[in-house]
């Protein structure tokens, strides 16, 4: 237990509890799978979700006639080739961060606060990937020939251009979507037999029974299941550094001024998280409230989740001046301009509102008393969540708009279509999310049960 100096004498700083209340085995689970399976359709979330699904028709609207006309009804031009498109690609594929690193990282490293808020964060993840995934290949501008990204058998002896910074996003999102799902699922399998035994209708026994794949919790089961679990999560974690690495060198590849950095690999890894911890704060507020979860995600989760928040803050804000000091220290009058026109260009307001939302906003959580505030952490959750979308588009749009010949040089200006796509895809991302907290426990119900183990324990000894 941490000591603080308190009139010249250490005195023992309690923690602040990772569960509330006096709950047992039996009513943590009471608590948990009755969510699913006895709570009735509350009015909030008929509306949210009727909400989300009308944008998510939208969203779907908007790919039928990008399909049909093609990606001239975006606002992409040469010399802005990529938009919107790759902007919503890069923030996505980042917000799936969070959930893979507090799973299987966490994980690792025996963290315990972890346990709350795993599984609706392993469910952003996979969310967000599979939104993101869909990004790059509206993108190509011919969609359904996005299957020759692959090393397919075919007759042409045609391979996929390993060169191509495509291929790479494909296999690597590919890869940790496919992880992130099975860690998800496999995670679930424990909660979706508890669901099975207590389920109160016999449509709902036979299909959680399906997904349970026979769990009987027996002491073998068990064992296996750690030992499987362990080996997926040390699997994953190599992946949250590996996948937005990847997608940091689709623009370090480049020589375009402002994209041609040695520091985009570190520098995404850490905004990843940045903004991947932010939504997971902008979904546990809610979520806690909404479902009166304070109980078990407590003040710890969240003081917890904003340290996090700081100290990736932190190293996003280092890597903003490492860009500058690099352009000016290169001596490269190209990436000095592209630096420059940031400050005062065109795009100058969208620079400056990036640092004001991820640098500036963040300074309170130096405090506790505004780490634990729920209002206060969900408006600064909002406003990160915009920051690192400028910051995307930012580092897209900003260097390609003036690159080396000013008789190349143009705006970008986004159209209706672009607009469509990013609300749709938040709304697409919305609706699973309320569909996912109606039809599986939203927390673990066997880690709780594990943390309350724990808890009794402490206290006998």
């Amino acid at each position: 237990m941490k000591k603080e100096k308190y009139d010249g004498a250490d005195i023992e700083k309690p923690k602040l509890p990772l569960v509330k209340g006096h709950y047992g085995y039996a009513s943590i689970t009471d608590k948990l799978s009755d969510l699913v399976l006895t709570r009735p359709v509350h009015r909030g979330w008929v509306v949210g979700f009727g909400i989300a699904f009308v944008l998510t028709l939208l969203f779907f609207y908007a790919i039928g006639y990008l399909f049909a006309v093609g990606v001239g009804v975006w606002g992409v031009d040469i010399p802005v080739a990529w938009g919107w498109a790759i902007t919503n690609f890069v923030w996505w594929i980042g917000i799936g961060h969070a959930g893979t690193f507090i799973s299987a990282i966490l994980l690792l490293l025996r963290q315990e606060w972890r346990t709350a808020i795993n599984r609706f964060a392993e469910a952003m993840t996979i969310f967000a990937a599979g939104i993101a995934a869909i990004f790059p290949i509206l993108h190509l501008g011919r969609p359904w020939f996005f299957y020759w990204l692959v090393p397919y058998p075919n007759t042409m002896e045609l391979w996929p251009q390993w060169r191509s910074p495509l291929v790479w996003d494909f296999f690597a999102i590919g890869t940790y979507l496919l992880v992130s799902l099975i860690f998800w699922y496999m995670g679930l399998i424990p909660d979706l037999a508890t669901l099975r035994d207590r389920a109160n209708t016999r449509f709902r026994q036979i299909v959680y029974g399906l997904l349970a794949l026979g769990w009987r919790g027996e002491a073998r089961h068990w064992h296996r299941y750690e030992t499987a679990y362990l080996l997926l999560a040390g699997l994953a974690t190599p992946l949250v550094v590996s996948v937005h690495s990847i997608v940091a060198l689709d623009f370090a590849y480049g020589n375009t001024p402002g994209w041609h950095s040695t520091i985009f690999p570190p520098y995404f890894v850490a905004g990843a998280l940045f903004s991947g911890f932010a939504m997971v704060l902008t979904l546990a507020i809610p979520l806690r409230a909404f479902f009166k979860l304070q109980d078990f995600i407590t003040e710890r989760h969240l003081d917890h989740a904003a340290k996090v928040l700081l100290a990736t803050g932190f190293i996003v804000a280092y890597s903003y001046l490492i860009e500058i000091f690099m352009a000016w220290y290169s001596g490269n009058e190209y990436e000095l301009s592209t630096i420059l026109d940031r400050f005062y260009g065109p795009y100058a307001p969208l620079y400056w509102a990036t640092i004001i939302c991820n640098v500036l906003a963040i300074q309170p959580l130096w405090f506790q008393r505004v780490r634990v505030n729920v209002l206060a952490l969900f408006a600064i959750s909002i406003i990160i969540n915009v920051g690192m979308w400028l910051e995307r588009f930012m580092i897209i749009v900003t260097s390609l708009h003036r690159d080396f010949l000013p008789a190349a040089w143009g705006m970008f200006y986004p159209t209706g279509w672009d607009w469509a796509h990013l609300v749709g895809s938040l709304g697409l991302f919305a609706a699973l999310f309320f569909l996912f907290i109606r039809l599986l426990p939203a927390l673990s119900i066997y880690e709780m049960r594990e943390l309350i183990f724990d808890k009794k324990r402490k206290i006998d000894e």
